[in-house]
Parts: C-alpha cells; structure tokens; sequence
C-alpha cells in the first residue's frame, strides 16, 4: 500500500506543479493508477463513473445558486447594503468596519461564493471607509476574512459540493451552517470591537447621531435583500422547496430585485449566465473527474487502506481532527476549495466515518477549513480580490488577514468543544 500511496501523491503533485489543469490532472491520475495496478480497462469505468458523478440530480441547484450570485454581484445591492446599515452600525466601537463584517454576512446569504462575497461588499466599502479615515490593515483584514462568510452561511456552493461528494443532505448542510456563521459573525465583530477599544485613535470619530426614526428609514433599503433571503432560506427550512428549486427562487428573485434597482440590463444579464456557466462547467469538471479518481482507487484499495493506517496511530476523535486541520491548511496554500473537498473526501470519509464523527459535523468543519484557505497565501482567493480591490501586495494583505485567520482556527476550536452549533438545528428541523 506504501508504493501505490507514493505513486498517487507524487504523481498528483507532478501534474499540479506542472500547471496542468486540476481536472485534467484527476482524470489523468485515475487512468495511470488504473493501468499501473489493476487489469481493469480504464476507458468503461471512467465513463461510467463521469456520467453518475456529473448528473446526480442535487448538483443541479450548483447553477441556479451561482448565476443568483453572478447577477447580485452586478447589482446595486451593495450599496442598498451600506446605506442601510450605517446608522446602526456607527456607534459601535470599530464603527463602520462592522460594516464590512455584517454586509458580507447579510450577502452570503444570497450569494453562497466567498470571492463573490469579499468583491461585492468591498467594492463599496473599500473606497468609503479609506475616505473617512479608517486605518488601511484593519479595513482589508476585516474584508477578507469577512468574504469567507460567503462559504458558511447557506446558500453555499462548497457545501453543496461536500454534500454531493459525501452523499448527505444538502438541506441539512444548509441548515448546520447557520449558528456556526453567526458565530464567525459575532467573532469577527468581537475582535474588531476590541481592537478599536484598544486602538481609539485609530478609529475616526463618531458621525452625527441618528434618530430611531431615521435608522428605520434608512432600513428600507435592506428590505428588498431580506426578502430575497427568507425566500431562498424559508423555503428550504419550511420544506416548501428543495434546493434546487430554492435556487431556481432566488434566480428569479435576483432577477426581479435587479430590475427594480435600475441596475439590469441585456449585457448584465448575458455576462452574468455566461459567469456562472464558465464556473459551473469548471465545478462539474473537477466532480466528475474526482468520482473517477476515487473509484480508480477504491479499485486498489488506497482509501480503505489509509483509513486503516490512521486506525491504527490510535488517534482519538480529537486528535484525528487536529491532524485533518493541519493537512486541510497544507493544502490550502496549493489548491482551491472546490479541488481539497472532492480530492480529500474518498480517502477521510471512511476514516472520519470510523472514528464516529457526524458527517454534517464534520462538513461544517470542512467549510471552515476551506474559509482558512481562502485567506492563505499564495492561492487564497480573498487575496486575490483585496490585491485588484487596493492595490496592495499580497504580503501585506496577508498579514492584514492574519488575525481572521486565527479567528477562524479558534471558531474550529468552539466547533469541538460545542458541536451542537452544528447538529442541533438540523436534528430540530429535519
């Protein structure tokens, strides 16, 4: 089992380092490991694997949930967002940084796409809150790991993507990613707070104070956003709609909200299909291709056999979660979200499944990994977004960002110690 190990990962990090296509790559490795090691004839199963793993029926809502993201980026609702938000939000120690922080909260839940996330709130609130003088780190840091709430807070893309690879309930994964999102949320707001208490003259004073009057007014701007979200996330926790016709409800609803913004057009709508069929097809790919890695694999025995060999280290739960964190932050320096929930799944899940961890439990402990690694340099997503958005190096956004980083370790943390903040509500209403 050593020698097909040492095969697999050093063939794997062959292709990937040279720049072939992660697809491309997973296909490839499957069919070498397939002929290297088996009689089996490669061209039969790759086929029929590709096809059961790109037309399982829940992977249809992927689309619908990604172009409703595609079309609310385009949109005026972030700046609706911010309007709305900042008679509330600037009395608070931090101020208008909470804005970055409850802005992206409030937009993952019609998003579902960190990146898409950090760009869209950014946008408005990079240049606004460097005009009024809020420190530059404090600003990008805050946004960054902020953006990751777009993982976390449903409807999300990476768990629909662990819940196909893993085969459980998406509506479950949905719900189970509510209370640790707020918990992120009130992390996030908590760290900034105490930084601004213990940083006052890095925080620019108060604006004029606002009426209850006014604040209300003000959130009539939040309204149509809200609406959006307690129809996507309504229905499904209702059990009126599955996901994919919550999707389809909030394609519709995005749609709707964008015409009513003034902000839709024929080139909105073209750019914004022809987005998230490019990010689909790139997804599908990567699926399809990883369900042809592991059954070429299951062939030889690898996932069976690691699962074993990690039995036999005699890690407790505890210690076999500290493990997956380190791996799961090594690999986030190399690759994308997507490409660490499909090629990890087939080899963890029997051993995370043998050491009697919840697979819902453990994808929202995915999720926060995956978070961890959209703020890791050099590949992080978030990154990349905050360089076009400032300008910046990639070194100090970074180091900008570092701090969330280890707000989201600590939220893994809480997550042990308190798993009920991801199996309570799923248990409650499904």
């Amino acid at each position: 089992m050593i020698v097909e190990t040492v095969f697999v990962l050093g063939l794997l990090f062959a292709l990937l380092l040279g720049g072939v296509w992660i697809g491309l790559s997973l296909f490839a490795l499957g069919w070498a490991t397939l002929t290297v090691f088996t009689d089996t004839l490669p061209g039969p199963l790759m086929a029929n694997t590709t096809w059961g793993a790109a037309s399982a029926w829940s992977l249809t809502a992927l689309p619908m949930f990604i172009w409703m993201g595609e079309i609310l980026t385009r949109s005026r609702v972030s700046e609706d967002m911010f309007r709305g938000l900042v008679p509330w939000l600037n009395r608070l120690p931090g101020r208008l940084l909470h804005c970055n922080v409850v802005g992206c909260g409030i937009f993952a839940a019609i998003c579902g796409s960190s990146a898409a996330t950090a760009a869209t709130i950014g946008r408005m609130t990079v240049p606004e809150l460097t005009r009024r003088g809020y420190e530059d780190r404090m600003v990008i840091g805050s946004l960054a790991g902020s953006g990751t709430l777009g993982l976390m807070i449903p409807p999300s893309i990476m768990m629909i993507v662990y819940g196909i690879t893993a085969e459980v309930s998406i509506a479950r994964l949905f719900i189970a990613g509510v209370l640790p999102g707020l918990l992120l949320i009130l992390l996030f707001s908590g760290f900034i707070a105490i930084w601004a208490l213990r940083n006052p003259e890095k925080v620019p004073a108060a604006e004029a104070r606002t009426s209850f009057k006014e604040k209300l007014w003000a959130s009539r701007l939040l309204i149509p956003t809200v609406i959006l979200i307690a129809a996507i996330i309504g229905s499904i926790y209702t059990g009126v709609a599955t996901p994919t016709e919550a999707a389809a409800l909030g394609v519709i609803g995005s749609l709707i909200l964008s015409l009513v913004s003034g902000s839709m057009s024929w080139k909105v709508f073209w750019d914004s299909a022809m987005a998230a069929t490019r990010i689909s097809c790139m997804i599908g790919f990567i699926i399809a291709s990883a369900g042809f890695l592991t059954t070429a694999t299951a062939f030889i025995g690898l996932p069976a056999g690691i699962a074993q060999g990690i039995s036999n280290m005699g890690l407790t739960p505890g210690g076999l979660i500290i493990v997956l964190t380190i791996i799961f932050i090594v690999l986030g320096c190399f690759l994308d979200g997507v490409s660490m929930i499909v090629l990890t799944s087939a080899v963890l899940l029997p051993t995370v499944t043998a050491a009697g961890i919840d697979l819902i439990w453990f994808g929202i402990f995915v999720i926060l990994v995956v978070e961890m690694a959209q703020i890791t340099p050099p590949v992080g997503f978030n990154l990349f977004v905050l360089q076009s958005l400032t300008g910046r190096d990639m070194f100090y956004i970074a180091r900008a960002t570092l701090p969330f980083f280890f707000l989201l370790l600590l939220a893994v943390a809480i997550l042990w110690f308190a798993p009920w903040l991801a199996v309570w509500l799923p248990k409650a209403m499904l």
